[in-house]
């Protein structure tokens, strides 16, 4: 037993422990691995071991104790839960035995989460699901699942769509208070009876879009003028029905844009309106918001206006019979020569000054996916854009610098899409680049208009040898909405937003609202940062949703592919840094990444020639190397993972390369080397070119 004094002693000793230790808030941080760190209100973070870690999930708020181990570390001991963020969640069903447990498809959240059987709902092992938590692990560490409903299998058609769809919370279904307006709005007179609308149903209006295209929100007509033409870029009208419905504005701006999937379409207006009452439909009356503008004979924009009205489209045209006839093989459009021959001209004007003095994105090889019954990929084409598209394009690109114009020119809150251009915090870098390889260029002032146009024409000229326009991108911003006009640098063009997809995109639809308030004599201040920023998030998530069901259906068709044997598949090089490289496959436009870090040899990244270089391989920027494809990684929106073949890349093969190409070169001949000039890359682009940096 112990005597007086040692009960003393221990008794202090416990009172010292006590006094040590600290009691605070803090929200649990997860990690790889299965520690996690508790981070405290005052910014402190503090280690949480394994074992207290399966008490919570990360983002938890929680009570912790804060004490010193024996080694003089200090760690968070979790005592009380305060609030648990977690809500419901998708993942798939795994088996371990006889239970069934939910692998949740969160990060930082590796943990199976135990589905009782009165919780099932019916799952099955292998499919995917929407859950939620039943029993939260702060008592025991063990947690337990429900199933909230199951969203198919590996067999379920289209189930990359649907399962990004939940995952990604994009709605799929309208609320029946929008489904209400709806109607009432097209049981009233409609906004073609308000008398504030002109009457253009005289125009020779013709819309082109794809063959299957119903929710059309475009339509053109040109004519020839003194000078050059008038061009009347006419835009759907969806605010004449909604804007004055606050419930089903509201959900059309938490949709953000219309969604495409390949196979599967989640519009942001009702299909109603989308495809029916707004929709220029041909031979129908439409309410219309009409850009008419002048367009010179080289090019330039002149005089503008913009008109409510109502139209009339005379024929629903397709890309291709519009491009055939364009060149000369379809005579079947005659009925509808004089608007296309004023429309063709005014694309040549406007396309040729566009190219003379400002920037276009760079073209590049475009494919087409197939789909079988299954909604899988049967086949991958390439195509090229056709000169009927770019027609269409440079229209909308016109009515869309008339837009921003009006809105800067009568200080509106926006929206504006701008581009910075090169990042402010990387000049020394630019400079440094430009001194290197293009002399003639590092004395431009790269934040103007046309000292970035100047620099990035330069970088495209290929007379360096070397992809610089590719390589300079890592220095660059990305476009992004704005509440002031500024410079769209990508495009050299002082101020820009878009105004021709209000069907389609919510940016359209806010510039409709705000021209339309100047129109009636109003102040167009309905745009605030606030907003953008909201709506950039959700576009964000849009893109994200589409771009992991994209790798999920082409991994499946990657996997099919190499079923049999492992076939080297030819690749481009798309960028390059330190750890490996993106690519993009030659055959199929298929992309993915290769990972050299793990690879024997170690590789040296430098910055300034975009390459990595070991003792027997280099790989730069835009080479063209061979690959195998290992599979997919899931944890990263399965992204496709590749693998250098064992010649790619031989400096050997290099050299011997480049002494064939020696005689063409002194002969004059041009030379077919393994780099290409980099293209620029659009972060959306409907008809425009609007985001392109």
């Amino acid at each position: 037993m112990l005597n007086h004094e040692s009960l003393s002693q221990l008794k202090g000793l416990k009172s010292q422990m006590e006094a040590e230790k600290e009691r605070a808030e803090a929200v649990v941080k997860g990690t790889q691995a299965r520690y996690g760190f508790a981070v405290l209100d005052d910014g402190r973070e503090i280690f949480i071991p394994p074992q207290e870690m399966l008490k919570a999930f990360p983002e938890d708020r929680v009570k912790v104790c804060i004490r010193p181990t024996a080694d003089n570390k200090t760690i968070a001991d979790i005592e009380k839960l305060v609030d648990s963020p977690l809500g419901d969640f998708t993942g798939r069903c795994v088996r371990k035995g006889k239970a069934l447990f939910v692998e949740p498809d969160l990060p930082h959240l590796r943990r199976w989460l135990f589905i009782p059987p009165h919780a099932r709902n019916g799952v099955k092992e292998h499919d995917y699901v929407r859950s939620a938590v039943l029993r939260h692990p702060i008592r025991d560490g063990k947690p337990q699942a429900k199933i909230l409903s199951v969203i198919g299998n590996d067999s379920t058609p289209g189930i990359e769509n649907l399962y990004c769809m939940a995952k990604y919370r994009l709605p799929t279904q309208w609320s029946s208070a929008s489904k209400q307006a709806v109607s009432a709005c097209l049981a009233s007179p409609g906004p073609l009876a308000t008398e504030r609308r002109r009457d253009l149903t005289d125009l020779e209006f013709i819309s082109i879009d794809a063959a299957k295209t119903l929710d059309i929100d475009d339509v053109l007509y040109a004519e020839s003028s003194n000078d050059g033409w008038t061009l009347f870029v006419g835009i759907a009208d969806p605010t004449a029905y909604i804007a004055d419905d606050a419930g089903l504005h509201e959900e059309i701006a938490a949709r953000g844009t219309s969604v495409y999937f390949h196979g599967d379409l989640l519009p942001m207006l009702p299909e109603e309106l989308s495809q029916g009452a707004c929709a220029l439909s041909e031979g129908s009356d439409r309410p219309a918001l009409v850009c008419k503008l002048a367009v010179s004979d080289s090019g330039e924009l002149g005089d503008f206006e913009f008109i409510e009205a109502t139209i009339r489209s005379r024929a629903k045209l397709s890309y291709y019979a519009v491009d055939r006839y364009i060149n000369g093989q379809y005579d079947e459009l005659m009925s509808h020569a004089t608007p296309l021959e004023a429309l063709y001209k005014v694309y040549q004007a406007l396309r040729g000054q566009r190219e003379a003095h400002g920037l276009v994105m760079e073209e590049r090889q475009e494919y087409r996916w197939l789909l079988n019954d299954a909604r899988q990929i049967e086949s991958i084409e390439p195509y090229d854009k056709l000169l009927s598209q770019k027609l269409v394009e440079e229209c909308m690109v016109a009515a869309n610098r008339c837009a921003a114009s009006f809105l800067a020119q009568h200080k509106a809150s926006g929206p504006f899409v701008v581009h910075p251009g090169f990042r402010a915090n990387r000049e020394n870098e630019l400079r440094k680049f430009l001194q290197l390889h293009a002399p003639a260029l590092a004395d431009e002032d790269p934040f103007t208009l046309e000292g970035y146009r100047r620099i990035m024409r330069g970088l495209s000229s290929g007379e360096q040898g070397l992809p610089l326009r590719a390589m300079v991108n890592r220095l660059m911003t990305r476009a992004e909405l704005s509440c002031e006009p500024a410079e769209h640098m990508g495009m050299s063009l002082p101020a820009y937003t878009n105004c021709t997809s209000p069907l389609r995109k919510y940016i359209d639809f806010l510039v409709h609202l705000q021209i339309k308030s100047l129109l009636h004599g109003g102040l167009a201040q309905e745009v605030d940062s606030e907003m953008l920023e909201a709506l950039a998030a959700r576009l964000a998530d849009r893109r994200a949703a589409t771009l992991e069901a994209d790798r999920w259906l082409a991994s499946r068709y990657l996997d099919r592919l190499v079923a049999d044997q492992n076939p080297a598949f030819r690749a481009r090089i798309s960028h390059i840094n330190s750890s490996g490289c993106n690519l993009r496959l030659v055959d199929n436009g298929l992309e993915g990444f290769v990972d050299l870090r793990p690879d024997a040899e170690k590789f040296s990244y430098d910055k300034w020639t975009a390459s990595l270089t070991s003792t027997t391989r280099r790989f730069q920027l835009q080479d063209e190397v061979q690959v195998h494809y290992l599979g997919p990684d899931r944890e990263n929106q399965w992204q496709a993972r590749f693998a250098m073949t064992p010649e790619s890349g031989l400096k050997t093969l290099r050299a011997a390369s480049s002494a064939e190409r020696a005689p063409e070169a002194a002969s004059g001949t041009p030379s077919h080397t393994s780099t290409q000039h980099g293209d620029a890359t659009p972060l959306a682009a409907d008809k425009d070119t609007s985001l392109q940096g």
